[in-house]
């Protein structure tokens, strides 16, 4: 048995029918840097008071249903510079624990840093509400973290941090004196300011220094300059003025935080597809490893559904043979797509059917998702072809019939029906009988939103993935063609071809039947772009930022 954190045991009876509040850190913006803890009292949340930068990152983890009220801005100032200082999120706390609720309220970064998250929990100690902290993954610490700027090295280096919003002259005259690392946060208008002061306290203005926005995001962008220069590269850079100025930062300042350090330890802004926007036209169900694949490799995908999936229009022959599996009609069933896999399982469930109804039955998968899908529903395939995954592929490896060694003649193709005989016409060539039957129908899904169909038309996503000749054929019909400076990544021949009697340009192929060694192909593809910009002596940019009228790369 695994030990039992000392924060996850039931709450005390001498609590029972009281409230309880988490003060939890988000991090810095990346939903991966949430604690295990922290994903544990989200689950747990009746409400949950977050800000709105850190909102997404958390809701996900939350139950169904969770109450989420909002913060409301009640400075006028800082609303008109679109800056919200959020100052009621006490009264929602205490007002939701007062109910008897179980409240998380999320902040960015780490609680323990938080000025307004420290009043809040005197707040509930005032009144006897119990509470508790998870500590999160502090801006001041994640941030240079990925931005690939160590803050100690191995003669331990002091690291002093300071907020530039509240630091006084004594404040910046300390740090001005001393010669370890500064991290300051502030402000993307207000760096300059800051290194002035640092300036004035002494600091040389030749002092390396890194400011990043967005950090740990797939928007991060890190400059290098001095304490110095930091003005003349942001105007250069046509960096500011900007009305993104507001935007907190995070400037770190010293010796050992130098670019040339910094450009051997960038390793999140130097993923082959960091920032690129992709499209992945395939259902939700789908997607999912695929997606997670492409962030991997600092990706954002967008999910688009091109196909829907219906039952079959006449489930009777459908139910026949789900039937005949039963009662040993079939010799082998062949399963072509995770769909098929999903079909039969929906049919079992219905007559309260388990994996058990496949003893004696052999079963053969095309594709590593498709035998993954049986594997999920308890059932280990016997054949996956040990070439390419296709129907071809399949039937390169499918044993003749041979009525010595195979009882029964007949095999069950549960499949689309939009499927090609390929299939089945082989099978029937190695002896076998086979009922080919349509398990699912796939309809072309609705189309997507404007902003998406404007996105896909006007060059807003970098890359597009097209897993089947249908997924082009479908998103084109939905959504319009992509844009010219749009990378197309087929993951076959055929489906290649199809884009391309649409009038796109294929570059990237996929050089397996996978969609994993697709969105492989896509990476490889990125990585070689960002080195041959490199070393001509150009900036990394995307490939949307390629097209006419498109935007400098965004700082946030």
């Amino acid at each position: 048995m695994s030990p039992t954190s000392p924060t996850t045991s039931p709450v005390s009876p001498a609590f029972a029918g009281h409230g309880h509040v988490t003060f939890l850190g988000a991090g810095p913006g990346d939903p991966g840097l949430l604690t295990l803890r922290a994903v544990e009292a989200l689950a747990g949340a009746d409400v949950l008071i977050a800000e709105p930068e850190v909102l997404e990152v958390v809701r996900g983890h939350a139950r169904a249903g969770v109450s989420t009220p909002e913060l409301t801005v009640v400075d006028e100032a800082s609303t008109a510079a679109g800056v919200p200082v959020l100052r009621d999120a006490v009264n929602l706390v205490m007002e939701a624990a007062r109910g008897g609720r179980r409240v998380v309220r999320a902040v960015t970064g780490d609680p323990g840093l938080d000025g307004n998250a420290g009043a809040e929990m005197l707040a509930c100690a005032a009144e006897g509400i119990p509470f508790e902290v998870v500590p999160g993954v502090a801006n001041v610490v994640g941030v240079p973290a990925y931005a690939g700027v160590p803050l100690r090295d191995e003669q331990g280096t002091d690291v002093r941090f300071v907020d530039a919003r509240t630091a006084d002259d004594r404040c910046w005259a300390e740090v001005g004196a001393s010669d370890g690392t500064v991290v300051v946060s502030t402000s993307l208008d207000s760096v300059a300011a800051a290194a002035g002061e640092l300036v004035a306290a002494g600091r040389k203005p030749d002092t390396p220094l890194t400011v990043t926005i967005a950090g740990t995001t797939t928007r991060q962008r890190t400059w290098n300059a001095t304490l110095g220069t930091i003005a003349q590269v942001f105007k250069q850079g046509k960096v500011l003025p900007s009305p993104e100025g507001h935007r907190p930062v995070i400037a770190v300042v010293g010796e050992r935080s130098a670019p040339a350090q910094r450009d051997q330890l960038s390793w999140f802004e130097s993923k082959p597809l960091f920032g690129w926007r992709v499209l992945v036209p395939r259902t939700k169900e789908q997607a999912a490893s695929l997606s997670d694949q492409l962030r991997s490799y600092g990706a954002v995908p967008h999910e688009v559904p091109t196909i829907a999936v219906e039952p079959p229009r006449t489930p009777q022959q459908m139910e026949r043979a789900v039937k005949g599996l039963v009662t040993g009609r079939y010799e082998w069933i062949a399963f072509t797509s995770v769909n098929a896999v999903k079909a039969v399982r929906e049919k079992f469930e219905e007559y309260g059917l388990d994996a058990r109804a496949f003893a004696g039955i052999k079963v053969a998968a095309v594709g590593e998702q498709t035998a993954a899908a049986l594997v999920d529903f308890g059932v280990k395939p016997d054949l996956v072809p040990s070439g390419e995954q296709s129907a071809a592929g399949l039937l390169e490896d499918w044993p003749p019939y041979d009525p010595v060694f195979d009882p029964i003649d007949r095999v069950f193709l549960p499949r689309a029906d939009i499927a090609t005989e390929t299939l089945v016409a082989g099978l029937i060539e190695l002896g076998w009988e086979v009922d080919d039957v349509t398990a699912y129908r796939t309809v072309r899904a609705s189309p997507p939103p404007a902003d998406t169909r404007e996105a896909i038309k006007g060059g807003g996503f970098d890359a597009v993935l097209f897993t089947s000749s249908s997924t082009v054929r479908n998103l084109v019909g939905i959504a319009g063609k992509p844009h010219n400076v749009t990378v197309i990544a087929c993951i076959g021949p055929a489906t290649a071809k199809t884009a391309e009697e649409h009038g796109l340009r294929v570059d990237v192929l996929s050089p397996e039947p996978s969609v994993h060694k697709l969105a492989e192909a896509l990476a490889e593809f990125g990585l070689r772009r960002r080195e041959a910009a490199l070393e001509a002596g150009d900036p990394v940019t995307r490939p949307s930022e390629r097209r006419p009228g498109a935007r400098r790369r965004r700082t946030t």
